[in-house]
């Protein structure tokens, strides 16, 4: 889940400044997949050599050492030992999956048995393939490793370079998208199994390949030289690939299903020498993402977990509805002589779908016959998004993108359910990574204020960060060509408590979950305004980012879209039959529950909310299924029993990613007044 990139051409036909500036221009543009880590290879014909730097840095940042500026002039420079050489350069921006940036050997390109490459993905059965091959040594914590491992182990088998990735892509359930030269082969391979990879080429003396086709349009567009009409943009769809020779630049495009029987004589006479360079930057790091679980060890976890509250004793004592199970202490809720609340006395059902065939006309317009993407999927690697996906991929059969916007609180675990999915189906991921170092900055910032005079109207603002989702989305469409959305909001997750506590009263006759009329975003701004006037603290460097998301969320236009289950009926029982039997969905370490585990601030807010307040979302999700006759009561109460019971691996990496004190927050939470 990063950006890969790389470019190989024929330097009698193009001036060498101009193939690096290229390279720099393309390794610029896919830092919008992640900017944790990065990376450059490139191979050296004269010296029979291939240098590889490498550090926990953005590109900007790499390409701005001392390391890279020697690493340049030396390309410049090298001297030229037969005709027709060709220029072989790769390189990463990376958003840190498994194994943290701060380990040298985790960070991409990486080197392993003569094999020099890049990988956007994450493969979920690493563990096992490390079981079957036992015979290989694990050096690292990426989980690159090991399919570079098999595919050594494979072509020292002596068979084509083409059947060992064959061989090895089969073995591999994830995703997989990946560049790659051998020190020992004159050939540069490059393959993906869900069309996350795109290349630039006129198939004679250059190509250039990239994780979007977007990154390639806006390289044309700073690159005159490339703007030819015998060049063109073309997708690796999924479970393709193409082998270049490194001595003649001939092309030649593979199926993982199936071995061509196609053989390039690529064996060479010497092996070329990797030579490493680590970049260390002179500043501390913390890891990028780490699992949650992973910071919990002995007598410190026990402590820790012990300042948890989970009043369940006096929580229980409050008034609910007879009918779902809200309590008394929910915003602007009061009850009739029956004991029912003025929410179920007032709720209209909403899980009353259309049919799907009508779906299937309303999409039909949108539908390209050219093998183009056609639909755009906000894809948050939850389960409601995952079954959307699989809808129009399987049941409308459209061709879509999934769309992830990832802006520091997307958990490894969600990564790698959307890795799962996406693998499976052969569906490209387009990944936008915000400035993950910054947004977290924001969100301690925001906490920290809050913590000094805690409401909890103000609780959303701590993710305010996530609503850019909206303004990426459409940006994506239009970079892709796409007019067509299909969101898979769950019409049962209303969560109008939260505006709620801002002293916007209960709307039922709303269209959409998530939509408020002019006069109550005037109350909400007006609340947060006399928050932050009566709190300075929440005047920091997220106010920007702040107001910008508001923007995101309620002024950007929105059209063109369709909600899948305003066409299809939401079943919590089928959905998870499916992503758990289907896709083989990891679940979370603290919680039984499958919903919200993706999200790495829903332990945090609810936590809040139910030690605060007496209840949480959980709450109001299940008193939306008691009301469309999905839940009895009895069953619902046992339900939000356990799930609003604290998830204190989940919070500990939060807080710890955030740079938060654990005991320090827990305990002012816990001293600030009851709502019961």
């Amino acid at each position: 889940m990063c950006g890969i990139f790389g470019l190989i051409a024929k330097e009698d036909n193009y001036n060498k400044k101009t193939l690096l500036k290229t390279l720099e221009d393309v390794a610029k543009l896919s830092q919008v997949r992640g900017k944790d880590s990065s990376g450059l290879a490139y191979r050296f014909e004269s010296n029979k050599t291939i240098e590889v730097l490498r550090g926990p840095v953005s590109i900007d940042e790499l390409l701005l050492t001392n390391d890279y500026k020697k690493l340049k002039q030396k390309i410049v420079e090298e001297i030229k030992t037969n005709s027709n050489k060709v220029f072989t350069a790769l390189g990463h921006a990376r958003l840190v999956t498994n194994g943290t940036q701060l380990k040298d050997f985790n960070n991409q390109p990486v080197i392993k048995d003569g094999v020099i490459g890049v990988h956007n993905g994450i493969i979920v059965n690493e563990a096992v393939l490390w079981n079957k091959h036992s015979e290989l040594k694990r050096e690292y914590e990426i989980d690159t490793e090991i399919l570079f491992s098999i595919i050594r182990k494979y072509i020292n088998t002596g068979i084509s370079s083409i059947q060992a990735c064959i061989d090895a892509a089969n073995e591999i359930s994830g995703t997989v998208s990946i560049g790659f030269m051998l020190n020992d082969r004159e050939e540069f391979i490059l393959f993906s199994n869900n069309g996350s990879l795109y290349i630039l080429t006129n198939l004679e003396d250059i190509l250039i390949f990239s994780s979007e086709k977007n990154i390639l349009n806006r390289l044309i567009k700073k690159n005159g030289f490339l703007i030819n009409r015998n060049f063109s943009i073309e997708q690796v769809h999924a479970n393709n690939g193409f082998i270049i020779s490194l001595k003649d630049f001939n092309i030649i495009g593979f199926d993982l299903g199936t071995d061509t029987g196609l053989k390039i004589t690529a064996d060479s006479n010497e092996t070329l020498d990797i030579r490493i360079t680590n970049h260390h930057p002179n500043k501390s790091q913390l890891p990028a993402v780490v699992d949650p679980g992973k910071f919990t060890n002995g007598i410190q976890t026990n402590s820790e977990k012990k300042l948890l509250e989970y009043n369940i004793d006096r929580i229980s004592k409050l008034k609910r509805c007879t009918k779902c199970i809200l309590p008394e202490t929910f915003p602007f809720i009061d009850y009739d002589h029956n004991g029912v609340c003025s929410i179920c006395k007032n709720y209209v059902k909403k899980n009353n779908s259309k049919s799907i065939e009508e779906l299937k006309k309303l999409v039909e317009p949108y539908r390209k016959i050219n093998g183009q993407p056609d639909c755009l999927i906000p894809f948050s690697g939850g389960r409601d998004s995952t079954y959307t996906l699989h809808i129009v991929k399987n049941i409308l059969k459209m061709n879509p993108i999934a769309f992830t916007y990832d802006w520091g609180m997307v958990t490894d675990l969600a990564r790698r359910n959307i890795a799962r999915v996406t693998g499976k189906m052969g569906v490209e991921n387009i990944i936008v990574s915000a400035d993950i170092k910054k947004k977290r900055e924001y969100i301690k910032k925001n906490i920290v204020a809050w913590l000094k005079k805690p409401h909890l109207g103000m609780v959303p603002l701590f993710m305010a960060g996530d609503k850019y989702f909206f303004y990426y989305a459409d940006k994506v469409k239009k970079q892709n060509d796409i007019k067509l959305n299909i969101w898979g909001a769950n019409p049962l997750e209303n969560t109008d408590f939260k505006v709620g506590f801002c002293g916007v009263p209960l709307r039922f006759n709303k269209i959409r979950i998530y939509s408020l009329s002019i006069p109550d975003q005037i109350t909400l701004f007006s609340f947060v305004g006399k928050n932050i006037f009566t709190n300075p603290s929440y005047l920091n460097k997220s106010l920007l980012d702040t107001f910008g998301s508001f923007l995101s969320r309620y002024m950007v236009k929105k059209e063109h879209y369709y909600h899948l289950f305003d066409y299809y009926r939401w079943d919590e029982n089928e959905i998870e039959d499916l992503i758990i039997n289907e896709f083989k969905w990891e679940k979370a370490c603290d919680t039984k529950t499958t919903w919200r585990i993706g999200d790495g601030t829903a332990a945090f807010y609810n936590y809040i909310y139910y030690t605060v307040a007496g209840f949480s979302e959980y709450d109001t999700f299940r008193s939306n299924q008691i009301r469309e006759g999905m839940l009895d009561r009895t069953t619902a109460l046992n339900l939000v029993n356990e799930e609003n019971k604290p998830r204190y691996e989940s919070l500990k990496w939060y807080l710890e990613i955030i740079g938060l004190d654990f005991e320090k927050t827990i305990r002012r939470i816990n001293q600030i007044q009851k709502l019961y």
